[in-house]
């Protein structure tokens, strides 16, 4: 066998495995079709890397294609993915960074996608649909973490204030003046029990007053029914004498306007009766013998008819 066909199946041979490696490399027959979405994250993305796998509920459905810091806004990333076509990418479809294992080497998981909600689409003005967010495991515990302890801070503030050497102070004045109290308590403690019984006493007498103060009132109240009831009656009565005051006008002014001209007429008749019984007196009493005798007939005087020239 000469070299130059040596050479030539080598060079061939080379030829074909840099053909295969770019082949393999750009996807070859095997190339699945993908689909690019946009997602931004608010938290730091440290240890996820280009080409790190894309996840949907554990399955690998993609690549992450590009990493950029958001110049508009440096607290934001943003981040394209190349998903597999025909992956169930829905409107409620969220992203979330995680960490695989103990290496600590990170990657995308989708979840989500519900069988009634919509395909995600892209929003006009907008190359990409963009994927929702929500933080991580790792930003909660950072979130949760940071929240304890500034808490916590705040609290032991609190108590080093509490502990001061001027409250030290106040406390055990405090506990000094409840020592008093305490053991003016206990000197006192007959006449203390002497007054909770005189007030265990008292209470007794209120009650039994209480109840006696019950049968009052209800007499009280019966009493009210009584003085309405009297108050309805009399002013039944009222009505019935205002009545009768009514009647009794009536009836006098019809005797006012029936009897009154007798009455007069009787008066007149009795005042001339009066005159002729004063003149029967007076002469009766100038000439008694008149009332049994009759009156004596007074003779003429001189120039009289039947008298004597």
């Amino acid at each position: 066998m000469s070299y130059s066909i040596v050479g030539a199946f080598v060079i061939v041979l080379g030829a074909a495995l840099v053909a295969g490696v770019l082949w393999l490399a750009s996807g070859g027959a095997w190339q699945k079709k993908v689909d690019l979405y946009r997602a931004i994250e608010d938290e730091s993305v440290a240890g996820l890397n280009l080409n790190a796998p894309v996840k949907y509920n554990g399955v690998d459905v993609g690549k992450v294609r590009a990493i950029e810091l958001d110049h508009a806004n440096p607290e934001q990333v943003n981040l394209l993915f190349a998903i597999e076509r025909g992956t169930p990418i829905r409107e409620d479809t969220i992203a979330v960074l995680k960490t695989q294992g103990l290496t600590g080497i990170a990657y995308l998981e989708l979840s989500g996608g519900a069988a009634d909600s919509p395909p995600l689409l892209a929003t006009p003005g907008n190359e990409y649909p963009l994927i929702r967010t929500k933080p991580s495991l790792s930003a909660r515990l950072e979130n949760i973490l940071t929240s304890v302890l500034t808490k916590l801070d705040g609290t032991s503030n609190a108590i080093n204030a509490i502990l001061s050497a001027e409250n030290q102070a106040a406390f055990r004045s405090a506990m000094a003046d409840i020592a008093t109290v305490a053991r003016t308590i206990a000197a006192r403690r007959d006449t203390i029990d002497a007054g909770i019984t005189q007030a265990g006493r008292t209470l007794d007498n209120t009650a039994k007053a209480t109840v006696q103060l019950e049968a009052v009132v209800a007499r009280i109240g019966r009493s009210a029914d009584a003085v309405e009831k009297m108050g309805t009656e009399v002013a039944r009565t009222s009505l019935s004498a205002g009545k009768a005051v009514d009647a009794v006008g009536a009836d006098v002014n019809r005797f006012s306007t029936e009897t009154q001209p007798e009455l007069e007429r009787l008066l007149g008749e009795l005042g001339a009766l009066s005159t002729s019984l004063r003149r029967l007196s007076e002469q009766t009493t100038r000439d008694p013998r008149g009332l049994i005798f009759g009156r004596t007939p007074v003779p003429d005087g001189p120039g009289e008819k039947g008298g004597a020239p």
